[in-house]
């Protein structure tokens, strides 16, 4: 948000395994080295360069036959009141893309249920789709209030138009979403609420497929609002405008005259890679902001994030946010997005936002893409006079450079949602003057940069095109690191690292009924490509790839008779299944992780199946509960072992 300002100032994972190759069973599974111990905190960081040999996401936009879609139910919205677009003033308050509308036809559970219309899948289960129809939009999220969902559940986000090419979430994903925004504190249904990924056209279809065994009654959501976006959000390509394509997409690409294209400039050229634009949505509206991607003392690689606290305050609305990154024109001034840009839509977790320097520091769900530079920054404060530059999304636009000085240090203050002041010579956000480009709405939360390292955020200003006198207001980086920052920044300042804990992934087998984990990136892809009948459900939670102090060995075995898996962390149980049940492959130690609670944990609950034999383990309380509820032939075996919800 760009606010106002009204005061004044003065002076060895092995693949395919044999076990895995005959019956998706596993080997040993390697994983990320333990942290070196810290020595004396840091104050300063060069930037790092996400290499292509980082381990990606699992691709959430999945390709089918266009005729495997089920026929959806239309449920439409008129024209938008041109009044709720009023508060989109380019330069006051954030920058309001989008307005949440109500929904009457899927305002509750009970609503939504009449709405759908289940078909059988293949598989043996059952699907269903509504399509939301929100007329002149240029955008659409829909607001998923979750009352009971099933873990094993299939949510799918598409246009009609492009109903081969859905985006597909599992629902242990949602609920992990959910959990965490209640666990800062938020317990409205706001915190309850999935918002997906915006279809960049004014139709969103939700569909909804429910594995064999799970009956229509086990799902309980509604749809009470969504999102429309007014503005388009997106620019044209160099393709589209030599085939005289999206002409009209033009809300985003008119930031004021002076401000600069970053990709005219070698100033910049190598941060520009640390910048994302921001979309996210709060209380319905959707808003712009700017972010920068912040390197760590060990190059860890973890997928730090610095923005501003008036942007994004609250765990739930960080669950929202979108990030657009490289997103900037492909030649100088050219005016068409480049075509190396690229979407992440999972959300982030807020780790500590504050209005003492207005900084919101996150933790992306989603890894950068390659290329994506971990920004340097400098935690020392900054004389007068010294040169910077700033790198940011004026309403929203392709990538800006501004360039300019800091002019002294002043003390801020909120007065309102939208404006603030800013007295004397020393305080904990720095005064600068631009003397090329400027900043807009949109740009709020952006960086500015001394030679070559972030230290400050975008809290606001009055400066423009027309007035160089003015002044914008930055948040000092150093009083925020001294403050918290340094928690999570600090290292040792060594070679790159990886990160002391490892993601462990989670199948569900639509043959079994029985899940599957593993703390192996190539092992996960080699059962996505080989095994169709393993349903994959992302991140169940986090432990430690490799032996590490206070942490015990989680054992796996594959059970050849069922085709299902057996973990545990109890030696004398892995000996007993090993001397006891030769039907039970052992494969090894997989992860290391808490067999007691310790802070920061959270536990891993165990059932059992007696009809069938195998276990299912949930770190979600929401699904622990479900399956209490839902399914009586399910024993439940209480907590198995504790591990993390993130690195």
């Amino acid at each position: 948000m760009k606010r106002i300002f009204t005061g004044r100032w003065t002076a060895g994972f092995t693949v395919a395994a044999a076990a895995l190759l005959s019956a998706c069973g596993g080997g040993s599974a390697g994983g990320s080295t333990s942290a070196p111990a810290l020595s004396a905190p840091i104050t300063s960081m060069a930037s790092w360069v996400q290499p292509a040999s980082a381990v990606q996401d699992v691709a959430s936009i999945k390709s089918r036959s266009a005729d495997a879609a089920p026929r959806a139910v239309v449920v439409s919205l008129g024209e938008l009141d041109a009044g709720k677009t009023a508060a989109a003033a380019p330069s006051v308050g954030p920058r309001l893309v989008g307005v949440g509308r109500d929904v009457d036809a899927t305002k509750s559970a009970s609503a939504t249920q009449a709405q759908w219309k289940w078909t059988d899948t293949p598989a043996g289960g059952k699907v269903a789709a509504i399509s939301f129809q929100a007329k002149g939009a240029y955008g659409v999220r829909l607001g998923v209030l979750v009352d009971q969902l099933p873990g094993s559940a299939l949510l799918r986000v598409y246009t009609q138009a492009a109903a081969a090419k859905p985006y597909q979430v599992a629902g242990q994903a949602i609920l992990q979403i959910i959990e965490r925004n209640q666990a800062a504190g938020d317990r409205s249904d706001a915190a309850r609420t999935w918002w997906t990924p915006d279809t960049g056209e004014g139709e969103a279809t939700l569909e909804v497929e429910l594995p064999p065994g799970v009956p229509a009654s086990a799902l309980r959501i509604s749809v009470p609002q969504l999102s429309h976006i007014f503005e388009n959000l997106s620019l044209p390509t160099e393709a589209d405008l030599a085939d005289n394509r999206r002409l009209d997409s033009k809300d985003i690409g008119d930031s004021d005259l002076c401000n600069l294209d970053s990709t005219c400039y070698n100033d910049g050229a190598s941060e520009r890679n640390a910048v994302a634009r921001m979309v996210y949505v709060k209380s319905g509206g959707s808003y712009l902001c700017t972010g920068t991607l912040l390197n760590d003392g060990n190059s860890s690689g973890t997928p730090y994030f610095l923005s501003a606290n008036h942007c994004i305050s609250e765990q739930t609305v960080a669950s929202t946010l979108q990030t657009n990154w490289f997103f900037r024109s492909s030649g100088c001034n050219s005016g068409a997005l480049q075509s190396a840009s690229t979407r992440k839509v999972g959300g982030a977790r807020l780790l500590y936002a504050s209005t003492d320097t207005d900084v919101a520091f996150m933790q992306l769900n989603d890894t950068p893409p390659a290329g994506a530079v971990f920004a340097g920054w400098d935690a020392s404060s900054v004389a007068a006079g010294s040169s910077i530059i700033g790198l940011h999304h004026p309403r929203g636009d392709l990538l800006k450079l501004s360039i300019g000085a800091v002019a002294g240090q002043s003390s801020c203050s909120s007065i309102s949602a939208t404006q603030f002041q800013c007295v004397g010579s020393t305080g904990n956000f720095y005064r600068v003057t631009w003397s090329q480009g400027t900043t807009e709405g949109g740009s709020s939360g952006s960086a500015i940069f001394r030679g070559g390292k972030v230290i400050g955020t975008l809290y606001g200003g009055s400066a423009i095109c027309s007035n160089r006198a003015s002044s914008d207001y930055y948040g000092r980086l150093d009083v925020a690191y001294n403050a918290a920052l340094k928690t999570w920044l600090a290292g040792s300042g060594t070679s790159p690292q990886p990160s002391a804990r490892t993601a462990i992934y989670r199948f569900f087998n639509v043959q079994t009924g029985a899940h599957f984990f593993t703390a192996s990136a190539a092992e996960r892809d080699f059962v996505i490509q080989t095994y169709p009948q393993f349903q994959y459900e992302n991140i169940a939670f986090y432990a430690y790839g490799q032996p590490t102090a206070g942490q015990s060995t989680v054992f796996r075995f594959f059970n050849k008779s069922n085709g299902a898996h057996f973990y545990t962390i109890n030696q004398a149980e892995s000996d007993f299944v090993r001397a006891n049940y030769p039907v039970f492959n052992y494969e090894g130690p997989i992860w290391y992780a808490q067999a007691t609670a310790a802070a920061g944990t959270t536990p891993i609950y165990r059932f059992y199946k007696p009809s069938t034999g195998t276990h299912f383990y949930t770190v979600n309380a929401a699904e622990r509960d479900f399956i209490i509820a839902n399914y009586r032939d399910f024993q439940y075996e209480n907590i198995a072992y504790y591990a993390w919800t993130s690195q």
